[in-house]
């Protein structure tokens, strides 16, 4: 015996040299399952929680669902891809087996019955861990071993491809995940010894965070998969998570001021809080992903790859004016391995840093110097406790808005901008009121509920307070209540709206506390006063500027099931003026004067890089290509950034990394854009300028003290 487990030892060391013993380690652990996770059942308040939860969906909800078959197949299509979404885990024998349950869903939910949804969940518990065990094992027999001088790849979106039929061939793509995992880092200047420490700790950290999934995780997952077949703002929370709602799903009051979200492996951010500490530091961006956490300003950077959501929040949050640093992988970055480090002052988010606020951007000519007031609200906010409260100097929107219009009257400016960019709404009455400045009375939007019941909101108040050439300009992150102000000026043809095709969050959302948690329930949907709807298509501008955003993963369209763009009947209102004559001129003057303008020359080309680099579908595993391939990335994009900047008398740079020296040195010293620096600003006041040139005469401008 004893000289049998000496050959097999032998050949177990050989294989582990060839890089290929994992397989065997993972299989001897698969043999004690138990070690790693528990056969997780339902507990017995889930009954109860899953009727309450199906009443409320039934009668509550805008489609006001029918639970039937053709819904229980949607849900386990949706269970299975929530759960296994880049088909890494689970095999096609799984995927057979689930079958059982295609046609049952809508009866075991009636009933209360969730067993089917926790067989699932421990297979797919049991796969996970299988995944967890080859990649520690194979790490741990060395990565030095590991052959990256191949041309070999991996698929960037697995989606559409078939299950995997067996082990070997799920074994053949994790090992090309480990692969992809090693090269991100050593791409990342991370010597070797590093990025063995780095995997084997991310993977025992991920496997340890798998054996603490409990039933309440489970029962909230399947809960959100069903939820999630109607739409994606429709959303259940365990009382867990319901605790800490706004925490769990925003660090937005006190933290670093910003939605973040989860996408596969990775916590990304959703949204940056205006003013918030992640917004002033002018590093961090929506679709950014965070990979690292780290403490103070020396403190380990601890991986967060594969963490749940809470479990960063946790590690994110922490008492005002400490410092937090963030590791992100830049949504623009061309793959997974360029990271940058970023501190963060944790902080609450002011109300006043947070206000309108107004510049002048001048625009000279031949024949005058035009002047163009220009209004930057970051949100539309109003402070309702000291509304409550009865005190008469209470913050909104609105108000300031007012006390800004009058001042650029002052000035004599000759038109008006509102700046909606990344404004991601707020207060539908601010909404509302800030329409109100800029028209007579009249409707603002229409709201249809569950019911099919229509109510209408409008301003009453019929002093027009700018009544003056006005733009609004707008962007991917303009959102809600931004879109229903474009939205109204639009349709009263009272402005012109620059920018681009807005996020197009069109619902309603209603908090419901329920005997077991939270649900958070889409109730109505917004509509204009021309009948269209503000969900899905957003604002389509009058004139467009290009966008970095990648819309497929920013917007309501990117969002699995989102509730689809329609009409209602509109409303009857006074047009302002009919401005479609003068928008095809704008549009060719506008295209024009950006084919020499440095700032839209730049956007342009990095479009194009940016398209080219997302326009991948796989991802080599060759070293000496990923290295060309970033070369080839970086060097592109400091010809772009150096061609702008000759093109603006600024001096160049050396290297790209000296960009991001840029940033932290603005950061630092607070150092903000003018309006005058803003290529997009200072191209939508000579739009305004040019609109202001075609008119006969403009408006009278009457100052108008606020309420």
């Amino acid at each position: 015996m004893k000289k049998n487990a000496l050959i097999a030892f032998i050949i177990l060391a050989f294989l582990m040299n060839m890089g290929y013993a994992s397989s065997l380690l993972a299989a001897q652990t698969y043999l004690d399952p138990g070690k790693y996770i528990e056969n997780l059942t339902p507990l017995n308040v889930h009954k109860n929680a899953d009727k309450e939860i199906l009443k409320y969906i039934r009668h509550a909800h805008y489609l006001k669902p029918s639970i039937d078959d053709r819904l229980s197949s949607k849900i386990l299509d949706t269970y299975i891809s929530d759960l296994d979404p880049q088909k890494s885990f689970f095999l096609a024998s799984d995927i057979r087996d689930f079958e059982t349950y295609r046609y049952m869903l809508d009866d075991t939910l009636k009933s209360g019955d969730v067993k089917p949804a926790f067989k699932i969940y421990n297979r797919y518990q049991q796969r996970v861990v299988e995944r967890m065990v080859y990649m520690i094992n194979t790490v741990d027999a060395g990565i030095s071993r590991i052959r990256f001088d191949q041309n070999l790849s991996i698929k960037i979106d697995r989606k559409n491809d078939p299950w995997p039929k067996s082990r070997a061939e799920l074994e053949q793509l994790w090992r090309r995940e480990l692969m992809n995992d090693i090269l991100n880092l050593l791409l990342d200047d991370k010597p070797i010894a590093e990025v063995q420490e780095t995997l084997s700790k991310r993977y025992r950290s991920q496997l340890k965070r798998i054996s603490q999934t409990n039933s309440e995780d489970v029962f909230q997952t399947y809960m959100n998969a069903f939820a999630h077949t109607f739409d994606p703002h429709t959303e259940y929370f365990s009382p867990r998570s319901s605790e800490n709602f706004s925490i769990n799903m925003s660090l937005s009051l006190e933290g670093i001021g910003a939605m973040l979200g989860i996408e596969e492996d990775y916590v990304k951010v959703v949204r940056l809080i205006p003013a918030g500490p992640a917004d002033k530091s002018r590093q961090i961006k929506p679709d950014d992903r965070i990979v690292g956490v780290g403490q103070g300003p020396d403190g380990e950077i601890v991986d967060v790859v594969g963490w749940r959501l809470d479990d960063v929040v946790d590690l994110i949050r922490g008492p005002k004016e400490t410092i937090v640093r963030l590791k992100t992988i830049p949504a623009d970055s061309p793959g997974s391995h360029k990271t940058r480090i970023i501190p963060i002052m944790r902080d609450t988010v002011k109300l006043e840093e947070q206000a309108a606020h107004k510049e002048i951007i001048e625009i000279g000519d031949k024949n005058r110097p035009w002047r163009i007031g220009v209004i930057v609200i970051p949100t539309f906010y109003l402070d309702f406790n000291a509304l409550n409260s009865g005190k008469k100097d209470f913050k909104s929107t609105t108000r300031d808005v007012m006390n800004l219009l009058n001042q650029l009257k002052d000035a004599k400016v000759d038109g008006i901008i509102i700046d909606l960019r990344d404004n991601g709404g707020g207060s539908l009455q601010e909404a509302d009121m800030l329409t109100g400045l800029f028209i007579d009375q009249g409707p603002i939007v229409q709201i249809r509920d569950a019911g099919n019941k229509i109510e209408k909101i409008y301003d009453n108040d019929p002093q027009i307070y700018w009544d003056g050439p006005l733009a609004v300009v707008v962007n991917r992150l303009s959102a809600s209540a931004s879109e229903i102000f474009a939205g109204a000026i639009q349709d009263y043809g009272r402005g012109i709206i620059i920018g681009e095709d807005t996020f197009g969050k069109g619902t309603v959302q209603s908090l419901v506390n329920l005997d077991y948690g939270q649900l958070k329930l889409t109730s109505a949907k917004f509509y204009r006063i021309s009948g269209a709807s503000t969900q899905h298509r957003g604002i389509v501008p009058d004139i467009s500027y290009p966008s970095l955003y990648d819309k497929t993963k920013i917007g309501e369209r990117s969002l699995e099931q989102a509730l689809p763009w329609d009409t209602i009947r509109g409303v009857p209102h006074r047009d302002f003026s009919d401005l479609r004559p003068y928008l095809p001129k704008l549009r060719d003057i506008h295209q024009k004067r950006m084919a020499s303008d440095p700032d839209y020359t730049y956007l342009k080309e990095m479009l194009e890089l940016t398209a080219k680099i997302r326009s991948k579908t796989e991802i080599s595993l060759n070293l000496s290509v990923r290295m060309q391939e970033q070369q080839q990335v970086r060097k592109k994009r400091l010809e772009l950034e150096n061609a702008l900047r000759k093109a603006k008398g600024k001096p160049l740079l050396k290297n790209v990394e000296a960009l991001t020296d840029e940033d932290e040195d603005k950061e630092k010293n607070d150092i903000k854009i003018k309006a005058q620096d803003d290529g997009v600003l200072v191209e939508s006041a000579r739009i305004l300028v040019d609109f202001i040139g075609m008119l006969p005469g403009t408006g009278t401008v009457k100052k108008v003290s606020s309420k």
